[in-house]
Formats: C-alpha cells, structure tokens, sequence
C-alpha cells in the first residue's frame, strides 16, 4: 500500500480503505447482503471458497428489473423466499424483506440470476455494470451438509466488491445498529462526558464509532446515592475478587464497589483488550507533559456528577474502555493506540440501579486514541432483553469479526455446570457442578466420560487435487493413507515452525477431512493451493456443519457398541482399531447419521462421535442414558487437561507455536522425512533442524508438592535451559509434572535439573528429566 511521493503506509486493517472508492461486503453461507448502485457503479461477486452458489436479485424502478445491471433473473430466489417463510428471524431478516417491499417485490415470487455452480473454482467472479440506480441482492444459499455424504460441500461465504463510479465523499462515520429498541441513545461528543441513570438489570453499550477512541466509565450504586453514600468502582476490590486485568465476559466479568459488592457484569465484548483500572485522563497529566488548561475526562466527570452529590476529584479511576496499557518486561507502564475498529463495543448488564458516567476522551497528544479522538455512543437496552455472552475473534487482521458462539451440546452441559469459559471462539465448561475436574478425570481413567470437543476447526478438502494439496501441505505421507483411515500430523511454514498439528480423514479418493484447532488453517490451505497452482482443490469450512463429542475411558467401547449401527459397506463398529473411522447411524439404519472415530485426546481407550448440530441434543442424551451403568460422567477443560499432559500430548500455544518445529514439540514422529518422497512446506527446513537440533521436549517429575506452571524457567546453576510448556499434578502418579522445552544438552533421562520460580532464582524445585508419556508410554491402552 504506496501514496505517491510517500513512503510505505502503515497496514492498519480495518482502518483504511485498501483502495479508493472500493466497498467490501460479506455474504455469510446461507444469508442475503443488500447493496445499492448508482448507475456506472461496478458490483464483483466473488466466490471465496469455491463451489458456492450465488443468487442475484435486482431491485430497480418498477420492481424487479434485472436489465439494471445486464442481467434477466432465470431462477427462483430460493433463499429471499425462505426469508419470506421466516426460515431466518430477526432484524437483518427485516431489512431485506423491507427493500424488496419498497421496490414492490413479493418475496414469495421472487426471482434471481444464479452465478458460479457446483465446481466454481474459489476466486471465481462475476462482474455487473449498472445502467441505473438499483438495490441488489445477493444471496449464498446453503443447505444442511450431511455426514454421510460421500462429496460433502458445505456452504461458504461470497464477498461483494464495489466500484463507484463517482468517488463519494466522507460518508458520516457508521453507526452499527442497535441490538435491539434502546431506551436510551445517546452521542457523547469528542472531548465530552456525559451522565445517564440505569435501572438493575438493563444494558449498557459503549460503541467506539470510529474506532481506536478511548472510554472512560463510571458507576456508582444509586441506592447508596440517595443515602448520603458514594459508592463505586473499585480497581483493587474487583482484581481481588476476580483475578483477571481486563474486562472479559465469562468468569472474570464482574465488577464491584468498595464493599465488595458487584456493580456491572461485562456481557459481550468484540475488542478483548483493554486497561481495566487506570486514571481517567487529568489536569497534572497534561500539565506535566506542557499542556496547561488542557479538557480532561477527570473535570468533564466532576462537571457532570457534582448534581448527584458526588465530590470532585483530581483523578478518577475508571474503567478505561478501549485504552491500550500493559506493564512491559521492565514492569514500566507503557500504551499505545487502541485495539478498537470502528462499531466495535461493551455490553455490561447493571447488577443494581446506577449513575454511571461516558466520556470520550481527549486525549491528543499521543497515542492514546490514535491521536485524533472522536465520539464515543451509549445505547440502553431493556433489562427483559436477552443477550448472549461473547467475545470478538477475527482470523486475520482483515476478517470480519465473529462473535463467541454456543456448540450444539450446550443444552446439555450448561443445564450441569456453570462453569464455562471462552474457548477459540466457542464457550466450553472448565468442570461440572457436583463432580469437580478430579472425579472427572478418575471416571475417564477408570471408567467413562464424555466431552464436547466441538471447536475443533473442520475443513473438506475436496477434488482431483485433494490430495496433492494436503500432501504439499502437512508433514505426514497422505498418499499411504487409505479410505476410512485417520492420521495424525504436523502442519508446518517455511522455516519448519508449526502453524497447527491436525488430524486427517481419508473419505475417498478426492475427498479429505481436515480436522485442526484453529480457523487460520483453512486460510493458509487455501493459500498454498492457490500459490501451487492446484486449482481442482476446494477447502470447504465445515466447523458449523459438524459437532462432535468424545466419549473415553475403559467402558467406552462397551458403551457405545449398541449405539452405533453401520452398513455393511462400512465396518462394524465393534471392528474399529485405532485411528480409523466408519460412517453410520446412531441406534440402527433409521436413525441419525453420524461419523465414529477411534480417536480422542485423553490417552485412553476412547471414540469421537461427528453429527450435524441440530442432531447434537439426542446424541448427547443417547450416550448419556447409554453411559448410567457404566457411570459416565461429563468431562470439562481442567480434567482434560490432567489427562493430556500425562498422556504427553501437545496443546496449541503450550508446547508448540510457530517458532517450533515438530521435533521440538516432541511429534518427529509426524515427520517421515526419509519415506515421503514428496516435497512438502518446510522440508527443506526441518531436514536442517533435524540435522542440527537445539532443544527438544521432554518430561520432568518435580520433587516435593509443589506445581510447576506454563512458561516456568527451567535452570541448571545459574544457566536456563529450558521453559516448561505445559504442567500438572498428576491423580494417578500422585506426584508432579511437567513438559519442558529442554536444550538438547541437558535432554538425557536422568538429568538434574531445577523449576525457577519468584525471578527463576530465589526459588527452585528440584526436578529430573523422566521418560513420556507419564503415562501409559507405549500407549498400549488406546490401541487396545
């Protein structure tokens, strides 16, 4: 991205536009995007993935006039009549039935254009002219992908590009739209504060509208008010209580007064990081940098609150929404701009009745809000109001951003436990109420259990290409692979760092299951194929068409053997050996189609169950009911990870990242570097990193009672050299342990060796270098 007579500019996604007059719009898989064009205006619809359908619907003067953009609508509008059917409620659903109202369209005739079809390669695209104003709408429709299909094609996204042929100016910067009718709306201009009252249980939204702008917020308990008695916010009250730094929906979002009681509760937040406790921006802070008489968020707060009895001060704590403050190596307090895009926002719920207090700071003379502040918007919603609880991801910098979704189990497991956490974009339980991580492990190790494993990303990698394209990109040999055979592997850059490790389906000749942990594996997939040449690959994102949970333990083969039916084209389940799967049916031919993998994360004997989402409830209480005798019991995140660090195996951003090859994270195994002919991303690399190794992992068992935790130093005399990755007490070992990234000098079994805690010095727990996995070493239990 160049200007003229300029250097480079800085890559500020979502910030600036990536070309003059170009617009960018989505259309989510199964969803509609309305545009409007002016006559001249260029729409490209382009079809990401590939293989995904587009229907064109063009609203013009006197209805329905495809020639408005060239076009004669030869179809039914299968999704805009499905929309007039109500298949999909809510406000976007309303908007897009009102401009086909406005145009005089009836829904339940309408008509489309259909572009790309069944073998489309991704990146195709169509391109329109329009002779004249016109409203179009695009469509991505989608169907339920069933899971014993043979050539499964899961609907994906389009992306729509416009070109206007006039440049417009500045638009007014966009205000996202309410999430439901606010009883309050209200701007809090740039270098402005303002004050609002709030009944117990309502909603408040804090909207960056413009993104990268800062804002402080103040709450106290009105009862307290009335009486005489000024209660708020509390830094030191709230990180005792919640051990957390940043505002974070889930477990660590509540907020509390001086007398320990909770004022606010964070909801939804699409940022994720922010300074949670710092001062409101002040007179002696511009005064000491030599800004006298500079506004302040502090005296535009006292200004505001002073009506409500409450005394001026020189400084006012605050929840500083959207402020970018960390402490760095050197505990120096530093910032810098805001994480915040445009419309990004907080959603808090009131736990009592408050006066709270918005302000969107003015801080301009450094980075704090991108140097430029702007206005900051408040919306109050009705405490009957229900909204759900998430947190913002994107999967690159550019992505749109999605927010944190429920799994199809979770009817189930949140009807058992409270405990739930964040996890890569799904909430997950961290333990059940009633049992509690020790007897969940124990009733895996000794019996059964049952976890949802849902986030897992899903990907069909599907076409003549397939399987060049998974074996240019993973590190195990794909072409050995035999259908209805899974195999577990590394997927590697270009210096030999690991961007995930992975499981593969084998379903046919042309048609793989990608299973990984993170959504920017199907971005790289992509990527590879396209810089290959492979253009007969499809990589289609599965993760919303398939959830699965993971029934393990000794009993679970028995558990499940009069659960699972399948054909006789497929094997008996009771036939399954490890890491191979088979395509069937939950009781007998009748009932719902399911995938059965002898696989699992837990180190026992054990299967993973794959359905389509809506058919998630009745497996789960299928294996339930199924599990009573054999006393199966849900297993959460804590549990789990007991099982896999005994087990030795490897969690993402634990024991490995990018800056680690697969020998480092202890899975060389997944490297076949002699008997796989075929070059693949980073051979090259790890051939060297093999050849000269710098450290490797391996086990450590602690002395004493004491637990080691992620990124302890590890240290012989002075020196470090190594850092534990992952650590835990072991129930079945009854001691201590960890897996560490250890120099290669100091990675014999036996070696002596020392856990650093405090500053890694005046603190250490003896350890030794020991064999892994802990547990079952030579996994004779899972291959049982």
């Amino acid at each position: 991205m160049t200007a003229i007579g300029m250097g480079p500019r800085l890559r500020l996604p979502g910030l600036l536009p990536r070309e003059e007059g170009l617009e960018t719009y989505l259309v989510r898989a199964g969803g509609v995007t309305a545009v409007r064009l002016d006559g001249g205006d260029r729409l490209t619809v382009i079809d990401l993935a590939g293989r995904q359908p587009a229907e064109l619907t063009v609203v013009a003067a006197g209805g329905a006039n495809g020639s408005a953009i060239g076009i004669s609508a030869d179809a039914p509008a299968s999704t805009l009549r499905r929309l007039a059917a109500g298949a999909h409620p809510g406000a976007g659903a309303e908007t897009i039935l009102a401009a086909l109202a406005a145009g005089g369209v009836n829904p339940e005739h309408a008509r489309a254009v259909q572009l790309f079809g069944e073998y489309s390669p991704a990146g195709a695209r169509e391109t329109f002219t329009a002779s004249q104003p016109a409203q179009i709408l695009v469509a991505a429709p989608g169907r339920v992908m069933r899971v014993d299909e043979q050539a499964a094609n899961p609907p994906s996204e389009l992306l729509l590009e416009v070109r206007r042929a006039v440049t417009r100016p500045a638009a007014e910067p966009h205000l996202p739209e309410p999430l439901a009718d606010p009883v309050l709306d209200l701007r809090i201009d740039a270098a402005t504060a303002r004050d609002y009252q709030v009944k117990a249980g309502q909603y408040i939204q804090v909207i960056d509208i413009e993104g990268r702008q800062c804002s402080d917020f103040l709450a106290f308990g009105a009862h307290q008010l009335d009486s005489g008695i000024e209660r708020g916010l509390d830094s030191t009250t709230t990180r005792y209580f919640m051990g957390n730094a940043y505002p974070q929906p889930g477990l660590f979002g509540k907020f509390y007064d001086q007398d320990a009681q909770p004022l606010v509760e964070i909801v939804r937040d699409t940022v994720g990081r922010h300074d949670t406790f710092g001062l409101a921006c002040n007179a002696k802070y511009y005064e000491d940098f030599g800004y006298p008489g500079h506004v302040n968020c502090t005296d535009n707060f006292n200004a505001r609150l002073a009506q409500y009895g409450i005394a001026a001060r020189k400084g006012w704590p605050a929840l500083n929404l959207f402020y970018n403050t960390a402490f760095d190596d050197a505990n120096l307090l530093v910032f810098d701009e805001p994480w915040s895009r445009p419309g990004d926002y907080v959603l808090m719920r009131a736990m009592t009745d408050l006066v709270c207090a918005s302000s969107a700071c003015p801080d301009d003379i450094d980075p704090a809000n991108a140097w430029v502040p702007t206005d900051v918007h408040i919306r109050v919603y009705d405490a009957e109001r229900k909204f759900s609880m998430a947190i913002s991801h994107r999967v690159t910098p550019e992505s749109e951003a999605t927010l944190t979704k429920k799994t199809a189990f979770a009817p189930r497991t949140s009807a058992l436990t409270r405990q739930q956490t964040e996890y890569r974009g799904y909430w997950l339980p961290t333990s059940f109420d009633g049992h509690g991580p020790q007897a969940e492990y124990w009733a895996c190790r000794e019996r059964a259990a049952v976890m949802d494993l849902s986030p897992l990303r899903k990907f069909e990698v599907l076409g003549p290409d397939a399987e060049a394209l998974l074996q240019r990109c993973v590190t195990r040999n794909i072409r050995k692979l035999s259908t209805g055979q899974v195999v577990y592997s590394a997927m590697c850059n270009e210096t030999g760092g690991m961007i995930d490790d992975c499981t593969v389906f084998r379903l046919a000749d042309t048609n793989f299951r990608f299973v990984g942990g993170d959504e920017y594996d199907g971005v790289w997939l992509r990527e590879q194929a396209e810089r290959a040449g492979l253009d007969r690959v499809w990589v289609k994102h599965s993760t919303d068409q398939l959830h699965n949970i993971a029934v393990q333990g000794p009993a679970s083969r028995e558990l499940l053997r009069e659960l699972i039916w399948t054909p006789p084209t497929q094997p008996a389940f009771m036939d399954l050996t490890w890491f191979r799967f088979a395509i069937g049916r939950l009781g007998d031919h009748n009932g719902i189609p399911l995938l059965v993998s002898r696989t699992g994360y837990s180190g026992e004997l054990g299967y993973e169950l794959w359905v389509h989402p809506k058919d998630g409830p009745a497996l789960w209480d299928a294996v339930w009911a199924a599990g009573e005798p054999h006393g199966l019991l849900p297993l959460g995140l804590d549990a789990l990870d007991m099982l896999r660090i005994e087990s030795g195996l490897v969690f993402a951003g634990y024991d490995f990242s990018d800056q680690t090859d697969p020998f480092e994270a202890g899975i060389g195994f997944t490297v076949p570097l002699k008997s796989k002919e075929d070059d693949f991303v980073g051979r090259e690399a790890l051939l060297s990193r093999k050849a000269h190794p710098q450290r490797s992992l391996v086990g450590l068992e602690l002395a004493g009672n004491e637990p080691a935790q992620h990124g302890d130093c590890v240290h012989v005399g002075r020196s470090q050299v190594g850092v534990v990755t992952s650590a835990t007490r072991s129930p079945v070992l009854r001691k201590n342990i960890a897996l560490c990234r250890m120099a290669v000098q100091y990675a014999e079994l036996g070696t002596e060796v020392e856990v650093g805690k405090l500053d890694g010095h005046q603190k250490r727990i003896p350890a030794r270098v020991v064999r892994f996995p802990f547990y079952d070493p030579d996994k004779l239990r899972p291959r049982s």
